[in-house]
């Protein structure tokens, strides 16, 4: 006897994905990076500040704004994954509350700093607002006009620019800083607690993203939205990108205005996903592939 599910459906996988990998931010170790913070300068340490701050005003952002497209979502699988999509994004403005106070405000204490708040301005370019407002408004035309080209403007917006390429590239350019690898002239400490929060959040938005694009892909394959649509929408999209993770004084160590190659990997990423989403033979990489870091 048939059930209420299609468990052949791609987002009723990427539903089951969510239910398998699980994961409680408040189980992650930040010991060590309670230590190693130490090592940074006063100059870096802001810098690291401003981008927990901008990561956790980004989550609490999405997860306030994603709630219309739950709302006119009508298909079941589709409805469940959103489910698990909104818990995720909760979950990650959880951890990087909890790495502000564990980690950011005792240290602004040891240094003898002013106590600082994420939700403070001086932490958000005007590049970065404006995405985010953007994102806001087309999530919310949804509740004004429910088309396939409305929820395709909305995808390009959320799934596509804010996760699939701001964050990604936000991602890569914290795990390259503070993973280990040889970035910068100038040792950087490894902080093992916030990378792995990182994997952890970047494997969840691996299957966000992956939602996104199914969606959008199957648009322009059955014929209801222009690809001129989606890239024209993501297209205006990236140069805030770009401006909003274009390096700050001090992160330009060395002779290299741009040592973590920010401005260059978000338009990669761009690239990448207009070309998986509008090509009728290429096909939407699986959940690690979508966050792989190369």
């Amino acid at each position: 006897m048939p059930g209420l599910l299609d468990t052949t459906e791609q987002t009723y996988r990427y539903y089951r994905h969510a239910v398998e990998n699980h994961w409680d931010p408040h189980d992650i170790d930040l010991t060590a990076d309670r230590e190693a913070v130490t090592e940074l300068d006063d100059l870096m340490f802001t810098n690291l500040r401003g981008s927990i701050a901008a990561f956790g005003a980004g989550e609490e952002s999405v997860a306030e704004d994603l709630a219309p497209l739950a709302v006119v979502l009508d298909d079941v699988q589709d409805e469940m994954f959103v489910t698990t999509q909104l818990y995720e994004e909760a979950k990650h403005a959880d951890f990087f509350d909890r790495y502000w106070q564990t980690v950011v405000t005792p240290e602004e204490e040891r240094r003898g700093m002013e106590e600082t708040s994420p939700t403070d301005d001086q932490w958000f370019s005007d590049a970065y607002v404006e995405l985010f407002d953007r994102m806001e408004d087309s999530l919310n035309e949804l509740l004004v006009e429910d088309t396939p080209e409305t929820r395709a403007k909305a995808y390009c917006h959320y799934h596509l620019t804010i996760e699939g390429i701001l964050a990604q590239t936000g991602y890569y350019g914290l795990t390259r800083a503070y993973g280990g690898e040889d970035v910068f002239e100038e040792p950087m400490p490894e902080l093992p607690g916030l990378v792995a929060g990182l994997t952890k959040i970047r494997g969840d938005e691996g299957r966000h993203v992956g939602f996104g694009m199914h969606q959008l892909k199957a648009y322009v394959e059955s014929g209801d939205v222009d690809p001129a649509l989606i890239r024209d929408t993501v297209n205006e999209l990236v140069p805030l990108v770009q401006e909003s993770v274009a390096p700050t004084e001090g992160e330009t160590r060395g002779d290299e205005p741009d040592p973590l190659g920010l401005s260059e990997y978000a338009l990669d990423k761009h690239t990448q996903r207009m070309q998986q989403i509008t090509n009728a033979s290429a096909d939407i990489p699986d959940v690690e592939a979508l966050t792989a870091l190369e």
